[in-house]
């Protein structure tokens, strides 16, 4: 006999298949007489509501699934922070996973998911929307954290790069810096393409006659150490470093100061995240407010399996320019 589904309970209860996933996950919305019928139908039918369960649970599993690029790094580790913050003070617990930069791992890691957590939390900046909506669980709520594209009813939550990239470029055009390096973060991943795009259009508007200057990389410290000995060791000109995250910053600052060169006095640096390591080493960066952006990440998918969802589909976060010493004003010399 084939298994039951939740549209043979709902033709048996004569309610619709929305009020049987209502009445099955406990929520208010439903009226007695029409939670009674339900339940009375799945026992019937023995119809469990996921894959594998073994008996009727009439209540949520209080679990949320977070699935990430990558789960190292102060930057996941930050975000990680403020979901948990949030998921323990309103009873949830968290189950993380990652995903790196293969569609086909995203997609098995979502639905690993699948029948273990209530919703779901994704930034998938990295995976091509069409590959991330196929991908997803269709009947799984979800908050799209950085994703590309546009999900429809799915919330989503985004930092504007392009604020961003102009904040910095501008910053450091008013501290008399005009040749603006770029180091770039992966391709594929719309926050690097997009805080690429911001950087040459704020090089545009805040240093007209300069040519944008950009150098690949990854998002990871080795990458910006591997751009500065680029930068040192070529003929162009160089005066600050903008680098689309604070890991490659860093990596950058270090190598620099490792080739005996003066931070800012020959060269000014600046990040984007604010990751808590940036406050120590005095790194001007944009500050995103990671663990911020996770609570509310969590708090929207809460509130969306409550049925009290009343945020816009789209949430843009601007971040804000926070200067430190590696970008002081800029004195022939350094003098």
């Amino acid at each position: 006999m084939a298994e039951a589904t939740i549209r043979d309970v709902a033709r048996r209860a004569e309610v619709s298949v929305a009020s049987v996933s209502r009445a099955l996950n406990g929520l208010d919305n439903v009226r007695a007489e029409t939670r009674e019928r339900v339940i009375a139908a799945a026992n019937a039918l023995g119809y469990v509501p996921h894959a594998g369960a073994r008996s009727l649970s009439l209540s949520r599993a209080h679990a949320i699934g977070v699935v990430l690029p990558d789960l190292h790094g102060e930057f996941f580790s930050e975000c990680v922070r403020g979901m948990d913050r949030e998921a323990s003070r309103r009873g949830y617990v968290l189950l993380l996973s990652n995903m790196h930069d293969d569609s086909e791992q995203a997609a098995n890691a979502l639905r690993t998911m699948h029948g273990r957590v209530d919703g779901l939390l994704v930034m998938a900046p990295h995976i091509p929307p069409a590959a991330l909506e196929r991908a997803l669980p269709r009947t799984l709520p979800a908050v799209l954290i950085n994703a590309p594209g546009d999900f429809g009813t799915r919330p989503s939550l985004r930092f504007d790069n392009f604020a961003g990239a102009d904040a910095i470029v501008r910053h450091l055009v008013e501290n008399s810096y005009r040749r603006i390096v770029h180091i770039a973060g992966p391709e594929g991943n719309v926050d690097a393409q997009e805080r690429a795009e911001g950087y040459r259009r704020a090089m545009a508007r805040h240093a007209p006659g300069i040519e944008p200057r950009i150098i690949g990389g990854d998002f990871n410290e080795e990458t910006g150490t591997a751009a500065a000995r680029t930068i040192l060791a070529s003929a162009e000109p160089c005066d600050a470093v903008f680098a689309a995250n604070d890991m490659m910053a860093l990596g950058c600052l270090h190598a620099l100061r490792a080739a005996g060169k003066q931070v800012p006095g020959d060269i000014a640096v600046a990040g984007f995240d604010d990751v808590p390591l940036a406050r120590y080493m005095a790194l001007t960066t944009v500050r995103v407010r990671i663990a911020e952006i996770g609570a509310r990440a969590v708090a929207r998918l809460i509130d969306l399996l409550d049925g009290r969802d009343t945020g816009e589909p789209s949430e843009i976060h601007v971040p804000e320019l926070v200067a430190r010493a590696t970008t002081a004003p800029h004195t022939p010399n350094g003098a």
